[in-house]
């Protein structure tokens, strides 16, 4: 019985691994090698001069204030995590060509995971299906290789738990941390999750949505199965359609940044872009 709800390979291994270097290669396209997130100077405080200090680091608001030179302080922040939250759920194995929502969003997940991995950010992983995956934050490409190789079979019968995996993740998170989330969204308890998280850690959202959905929001009323749960709705296409514009507009409304992937359709330099507009592929400046 195990077998049939289980797919094997999205792509053999020896594809996956190339495609996971090209968007890893892509998304590095242009950028120095400079860390990949948190890292930089942070003003901690003024100090008096002392001969050897460089003049550059003079405080010169505090030095007028005064009448007595002072310099500021900096210090390192601890690099900050990298956590790649990843749907496993059945709904993400719809595809109507390969890779389809599953296998790219592996590739992406991969990518940025090699990216932040290039620059000494530590990654952990996150599965948000049926499984229990959860891989602590490391630099090791061999963990790396671990869960890529683990998440390339998929089955058709995991529900969603994006949610409540959030939830459950958030309190164990003793520092500032970069949650990107990789899904298409459909567990209705996701949004108020990802707000709860986005209040203390830099979350971001990669939606993915197959042309087998945009072919459904021509249609009239249809009756389906929920492939997650097995239960039976009536819908219409206007009503999916409606679907993706909401969630859109609530990450907007909820200050989450968010990148729409359609799996038909060239992304990679529209991704770059984005996490480079946003900070996450270049140093973070100091003030």
């Amino acid at each position: 019985m195990e077998a049939h709800l289980q797919h094997c390979d999205p792509l053999d291994s020896r594809q996956f691994l190339l495609a996971v270097k090209r968007v890893a290669d892509s998304l590095s396209y242009g950028t120095d090698r400079s860390p990949f997130l948190g890292q930089g100077l942070e003003y901690v405080q003024s100090r008096r001069y002392q001969p050897g200090d460089p003049v550059k680091s003079i405080d010169w608001r505090v030095t007028a204030r005064t009448g007595k030179t002072h310099v500021k302080q900096f210090e390192t922040p601890r690099q900050m995590p990298v956590w790649l939250v990843i749907d496993t759920s059945a709904s993400m194995a719809l595809s109507s060509r390969p890779p389809g929502k599953y296998g790219l969003a592996l590739q992406v997940a991969g990518g940025l995971a090699l990216t932040a991995i290039d620059r000494v950010s530590p990654v952990g992983v996150l599965g948000v299906g049926g499984r229990e995956l959860r891989i602590q934050p490391s630099l090791s490409r061999d963990v790396l290789l671990q869960w890529f190789h683990s998440l390339r079979h998929y089955r058709f019968d995991e529900p969603t738990t994006l949610g409540s995996r959030l939830l459950a993740l958030e309190p164990t998170l003793h520092q500032r941390a970069m949650l990107i989330v990789l899904s298409d969204f459909h567990d209705p308890d996701a949004l108020a999750a990802m707000k709860l998280v986005a209040a203390r850690h830099d979350t971001v959202a990669i939606v993915l949505r197959d042309p087998a959905e945009e072919k459904l929001h021509h249609a009239g009323y249809f009756r389906a199965r929920e492939v997650e749960s097995g239960r039976e709705l009536l819908s219409h296409g206007k009503q999916l359609l409606s679907t993706t514009e909401q969630l859109e507009a609530s990450l907007k409304r909820a200050a989450i940044d968010h990148f729409l992937i359609h799996t038909d359709k060239p992304f990679l330099a529209a991704l770059r872009h984005f996490l480079r507009s946003r900070g996450v592929l270049t140093r973070r400046s100091s003030s």
